[in-house]
């Protein structure tokens, strides 16, 4: 989620990176900013009859001291008066507040001001080739195939114990997989990373913290239970390692 502190700096910059996807950067960026206008001064009024309220507050046990009973009462009624005027206040700050984390929940990361404008894959621009394209020879079979050859993945039992998408590996096919996993984890160890475990769980904060909630809720597996949502990749957990720190 962008940075209000951010928006209020940067706001034409951003508005430029935001048009990159495709977006109407100008009229979000004047919509955050115009809102969280309200929401500061409303703030500011909120806090200065806080402070008011504080002063007359006092000022009241003076004067009862003092022998001075009808003024007391008279700032006894206003502050009556002004504790009410704080809840509507407090009431209103509270809803900008929320409208403006909704809004701001809305609008994605903006791009590098590098990144090309564009909408589809032939838009984009190629910076480098690695490698040669491969050549498949007659007859070459597609990896769908492949696995049914030599029996290593197995995705009609995929469907039937859970559905598409969830295949089952079987003998060198699991080994392989395996394997695979294992080798990537060495290699970035020796890479100088660090391995971590993460929970396969997050909460509701951790998925506003990557940019999964709230647009991509109907995209994640919920325990409703717990509130707690299945991890799409490790991305979510790992990041959300440093939310509020960094």
């Amino acid at each position: 989620m962008l940075q209000i502190a951010n928006i209020r700096k940067n706001a034409k910059e951003l508005a430029e990176r935001l048009a990159i996807r495709g977006l109407d950067g100008d009229t979000l960026m004047s919509s955050v900013l115009e809102m969280d206008e309200r929401n500061r001064s409303k703030r500011t009024e909120m806090e200065s009859l806080q402070a008011k309220g504080n002063q007359i507050t006092s000022q009241i046990g003076e004067l009862y001291k003092t022998g001075q009973k009808a003024e007391g009462d008279a700032l006894k009624l206003q502050s009556v008066e002004i504790k009410d005027a704080l809840k509507q206040l407090e009431s209103d700050v509270e809803s900008l507040d929320q409208e403006l984390t909704q809004l701001l929940l809305t609008i994605p990361n903006a791009p590098s001001i590098e990144v090309p404008k564009g909408k589809t894959p032939e838009d984009n621009k190629q910076l480098f080739l690695w490698g040669e394209m491969p050549k498949l020879h007659e007859g070459a079979m597609p990896h769908w195939e492949l696995a049914a050859k030599y029996d290593i993945i197995d995705f009609e039992l995929g469907v039937k114990v859970t559905g598409a998408g969830f295949p089952v590996y079987k003998g060198k096919g699991a080994i392989f997989q395996r394997a695979l996993i294992q080798f990537f984890l060495n290699e970035a160890g020796k890479a100088g990373y660090m391995e971590i475990q993460p929970p396969l769980m997050v909460n509701a904060e951790s998925g506003y913290g990557t940019g999964q909630l709230p647009d991509k809720e109907g995209q994640m597996y919920h325990v409703g239970v717990d509130d707690l949502y299945l991890i799409p990749t490790a991305e979510v957990p790992i990041t959300n390692l440093y939310r509020d720190v960094i």
